[in-house]
């Protein structure tokens, strides 16, 4: 896929797959697969959520707020980190995982690593939390958003600015020091800071918790496991 496919351009400008998934998801497959200045053009869409194709005569702006899904495996062999037949060197690994920049994925709220399954637990018949359940919490946390919100042009966490974080996003002291570490250990962008607060934010409406509290923080830190790996561009 070229940067015009994904974003949209052309002697006659067209939108591309970010603009087309408007309201809607876009989901990358072997995200290290694509080409690194393929991946880097979403930066900015995925900030303003709109894309501004300039020609000489004219601007056009196409609407780009899509929720971004992307898959990799952990290393070029697929194996790592648990199987012996994991083939690839560090040096391997560490160049594939740099295809991906920190300000790419400072811009992706939610890193989560899949383990393996092993295949006893593929027989388990033990039944998790019913989809129809988690539909419930999702539709009320968005209710609480958007009465949170009805003063703003704005409905939910995600769209949320600096100005709007300090007034609806306050910390007490022990969830404000658990981040503060966080930062600091991690060497976390403020960006990556950011999106804690949101996702954290987030966690404490499902719970329909009026409060962020330092367990909501602790998850949210979790789910920014991809600055804890190699990379470091």
């Amino acid at each position: 896929m070229t940067d015009v496919a994904l974003v949209g351009g052309g002697s006659y400008p067209q939108p591309g797959e970010i603009s087309l998934a408007h309201n809607g998801v876009l989901f990358l497959d072997e995200m290290p697969e694509f080409k690194r200045t393929v991946l880097e053009v979403m930066r900015q869409p995925l900030e303003d959520r709109e894309v501004t194709i300039s020609r000489a005569r004219f601007t056009v702006n196409y609407p780009a707020s899509f929720m971004l899904i992307a898959s990799m495996n952990p290393s070029p062999s697929g194996y790592f980190p648990d199987d012996p037949n994991n083939t690839s060197s560090v040096f391997e690994m560490q160049r594939y995982m740099n295809k991906l920049s920190g300000p790419l994925l400072d811009r992706i709220d939610i890193h989560v690593e899949v383990q393996k399954v092993e295949f006893e637990k593929l027989k388990d018949k033990r039944k998790g939390e019913k989809s129809e359940d988690i539909r419930k919490r999702v539709l009320k946390a968005r209710e609480i958003q958007n009465e949170r919100y009805k003063d703003l042009q704005i409905s939910y966490n995600a769209q949320i600015g600096p100005k709007e974080t300090e007034m609806f996003f306050e910390l007490d002291d022990a969830s404000f020091n658990l981040i503060k570490q966080a930062m600091e250990k991690l060497n976390l962008s403020a960006r990556a800071f950011d999106r804690i607060l949101k996702v954290a934010r987030t966690i404490a409406d499902l719970e329909e918790s009026e409060s962020i509290l330092s367990h909501h923080i602790s998850e949210a830190i979790q789910y920014r496991s991809l600055d804890r790996e190699f990379w470091n561009v």
